[in-house]
């Protein structure tokens, strides 16, 4: 059994699959891993998608848990060998944010809430290269380069003609204000977050500053929805690392602080008016 790491979708998958068989088969995870010469950790690790499994031992938990079906079997074990693949942006380099874009590639839904710049996968090419090379200190013009083309590979996931995932996104009043760039940047980037704003896929929305104070102030968050999967996750963006938020306990603040936002925030037509005024200063 491989290495530890965050849960990638297809592991996360794999392992809410394991477990249920598990627990059907009438099985603590203490019995299994007492069967299989492990610790119970590694055992938890694997049903929360946090450590990968080869598809070996998947067939050999199957057998344990009395899985007749073999196409179920098979299923399982293909399962185990996609989780094992690389994604597309390790063959970049180092690349800031890999753990969330992995998690990203796989959502069926992202909300989320920037109080500073446009979210990356609703910004233009010019908006997002000035983000890239200004933002992170000392970076080289090389590596700035590389961060962009992620950058903009992501929206590809976002703008899928035969299955984007579902985004909505709610941006501070401030955002629109922030000149990055110039204003060709700026009006650009405006009018391209109405063109996507009216996509039936996208929803933006913008929190006035008459909104006063509001659970936004706390910071940027965007939590993740995936197929088949009620759990979720949040997403908290830091500058040093970044932090993951799986149990429900921490989890469900944020749904209502995202709750409270939307309720708070000018509708999806107000906001396309709203923008439109401000995009008249650039």
């Amino acid at each position: 059994m491989a290495a530890n790491g965050h849960p990638t979708v297809r592991r996360r998958r794999l392992g809410a699959e394991l477990r249920l068989l598990r627990k059907a088969a009438g099985m603590t995870s203490m019995q299994v891993a007492r069967h299989l010469l492990v610790s119970q950790s590694k055992i938890s690790l694997i049903e929360t998608g946090r450590r990968s499994i080869n598809p070996r031992d998947v067939r050999d938990l199957c057998r344990l848990y009395g899985v007749a079906d073999q196409e179920v079997v098979d299923s399982l074990m293909r399962m185990a060998k996609e989780s094992g693949r690389q994604g597309w942006w390790v063959s970049c380099g180092d690349v800031p944010y890999g753990v969330y874009i992995g998690l990203e590639t796989g959502a069926a839904s992202i909300h989320t809430y920037e109080p500073l710049v446009i979210p990356g996968l609703l910004q233009t090419r010019a908006y997002a290269a000035v983000v890239t090379a200004e933002t992170v200190p000392r970076i080289t013009d090389e590596q700035a380069a590389v961060n962009l083309e992620v950058r903009l590979r992501r929206q590809h996931r976002a703008h899928h003609p035969a299955r984007p995932f579902r985004l909505w996104a709610i941006l501070d009043e401030s955002v629109l204000h922030r000149t990055v760039g110039d204003h060709d940047v700026m009006r650009e980037q405006l009018e391209h977050l109405n063109t996507l704003g009216a996509q039936p896929h996208i929803t933006v929305q913008v929190l006035p500053h008459t909104a006063g104070a509001h659970p936004g102030v706390l910071g940027q968050f965007s939590i993740l929805g995936f197929p088949d999967d009620d759990a979720g996750v949040v997403y908290l963006e830091r500058f040093t690392s970044d932090l993951y938020l799986e149990k429900y306990i921490d989890r469900h603040p944020s749904h209502i602080m995202y709750d409270h936002l939307q309720a708070q925030a000018l509708n999806p037509d107000d906001t396309r008016h709203f923008i439109n005024d401000i995009i008249k200063v650039y």
